[in-house]
């Protein structure tokens, strides 16, 4: 779709919008005049308003949408609101029902709550700028104001200097189909993971030097991946080891390891992330349908997830936390719910929903080898599964969105009280800094409410190769 912005030059912040409502268009931005399809986005100055229109023209068909602020209150992020607005105004005529995020656009839309909330707001207010500035649906309301309140709780939590870390061990026993990780199949890069760990250590050194320098406090450390539990017994207990000797971990609140497939656990591994101090773990089945799990490429069933479940409980892990995820192909909002209620019945702490989002790296974007759920089905294993949730006692602590999901939906992390894991909402939420270790790791640095990035190479080839600049980088850093 033909994009022409008049007055400003906010594209990005049209280009995400129209991402979400005509995820099929791609703007296509001119600074000329067009006749036929397209849209044309106007910023203009009076003399006590700022005035964003958009006019919208598909198949012929042509809707305008307005929106306005006051000139004396018109700082650059008002602007691209009442830009989004206005385009959100004009595009909803077009759109077979109203969005459920209405005109948010952005990944973090519990921020907007907490930031209400951090200024001295209710959750009354919150819910008014969710309804009447953004036109979120009641459901998704709820949701995000839920999600703020434990934002909030976790900021509570936190002291000048604290910083969280995260390890990425990039390595998975096969591909899900669905998967936009940079994460190495095992069958192929198996040999890497050797000099891969070797690496590893050697900027977990060299940051652990650099942060020496300036005042800290680890209040959260999180291993994921691809699967971290892709390493031995032995390589994971060499490199908790290497953590816990680098790291002063003594007020360190949680240790989350993702030991996510069945088919990389086993009794002597859940043991040794016991022993070594992991307060928290993830063993994520998607669905427990065997033939959804098939077409995902994952070498497990549902009998596995139930087995490695039970060998956590058995090496005395009690904080476990499963994965689903809703769109998945050739699942049903039927055998999704079927899956919900069978890992809800296991009792874990918390439980985490995605959506499906189909990324242009994953291999079931260009195969298309499967019918994906319609966005209606998956709105009804949202609605109902968020209706189990709730009712078996889990409560929303963080959530995301992600582009290309489908109906551009949410990922949930549900919990029973007292077991939200801090790390997600400081990650996610951006309220301090994030150390990150490990190939694709992308180090967040919070500072006076700027963030910078520090990002390594993303595959293990390079980041093995690269290994010397990496460390130097990580010593340099500074909190």
């Amino acid at each position: 779709m033909k994009l022409r912005l008049i007055g400003h030059d906010s594209l990005y912040a049209l280009e995400q919008i129209q991402l979400v409502l005509f995820p099929g268009d791609k703007a296509e931005r001119t600074d000329k005049p067009f006749a036929g399809d397209g849209a044309v986005s106007r910023l203009s100055v009076g003399k006590q308003y700022l005035t964003a229109t958009a006019r919208i023209t598909r198949e012929g068909v042509t809707y305008r949408g307005v929106a306005r602020c006051p000139v004396e209150t018109a700082d650059e992020a008002l602007k691209r609101q009442i830009l989004r607005q206005s385009y959100y105004r004009a595009a909803l005529p077009f759109l077979p029902e109203k969005p459920a995020w209405g005109a948010l656009s952005g990944v973090r839309p519990t921020k907007l709550v907490t930031r209400e909330l951090l200024r001295g707001g209710t959750r009354s207010s919150a819910d008014r700028l969710l309804r009447d500035v953004y036109d979120v649906s009641p459901a998704r309301r709820q949701l995000c104001l839920d999600a703020g309140e434990a934002s909030l709780e976790a900021w509570n939590k936190q002291a000048p200097g604290d910083v969280s870390l995260y390890v990425g061990i990039p390595f998975c026993p096969t591909r899900c189909v669905y998967c936009s990780f940079v994460s190495a199949d095992i069958q192929r890069a198996g040999h890497l993971m050797e000099p891969y760990l070797d690496a590893l250590e050697q900027e977990i050194c060299a940051a652990a030097e650099g942060l020496r320098h300036s005042p800290h406090r680890i209040r959260t450390a999180y291993m994921g991946g691809g699967t971290p539990t892709t390493l031995s017994a032995k390589q994971l207990a060499r490199l908790l080891d290497t953590l816990r000797r680098e790291f002063d971990l003594s007020e360190c609140l949680e240790l989350t390891v993702e030991a996510g497939r069945p088919d990389t656990l086993n009794p002597e591994k859940l043991r040794v992330l016991k022993e070594a101090g992991v307060t928290r773990i993830s063993v994520n089945p998607q669905t427990m349908d065997d033939r959804v799990l098939s077409l995902l490429g994952r070498s497990h069933t549902g009998s596995d997830i139930l087995r490695a479940y039970d060998e956590a409980l058995a090496a005395g892990h009690e904080d476990i936390n499963m994965d689903l995820i809703a769109g998945l192909p050739g699942d049903t909002p039927q055998g999704y719910l079927k899956s919900l209620r069978q890992v809800m019945g296991l009792g874990p702490t918390s439980i985490t929903v995605h959506t499906l989002a189909l990324k242009r790296s994953a291999a079931l974007f260009y195969e298309k080898k499967t019918t994906l759920p319609t966005g209606q089905e998956v709105e009804e294993m949202l609605s109902g599964g968020n209706a189990l949730l709730r009712e078996a006692g889990y409560r929303p602590y963080y959530l995301y969105r992600q582009k290309y999901m489908t109906g551009s939906f949410e990922n949930v992390g549900w919990c029973r009280h007292g077991y939200e894991n801090l790390y997600n909402i400081y990650m996610m939420e951006e309220m301090h800094s994030i150390l990150s270790l490990g190939g694709g790791g992308m180090t967040k640095l919070v500072r006076d409410g700027r963030i910078s990035r520090l990002s390594n190479p993303k595959y293990p080839q390079e980041y093995i190769r690269d290994m010397e600049s990496i460390a130097e980088k990580k010593r340099e850093v500074s909190l």
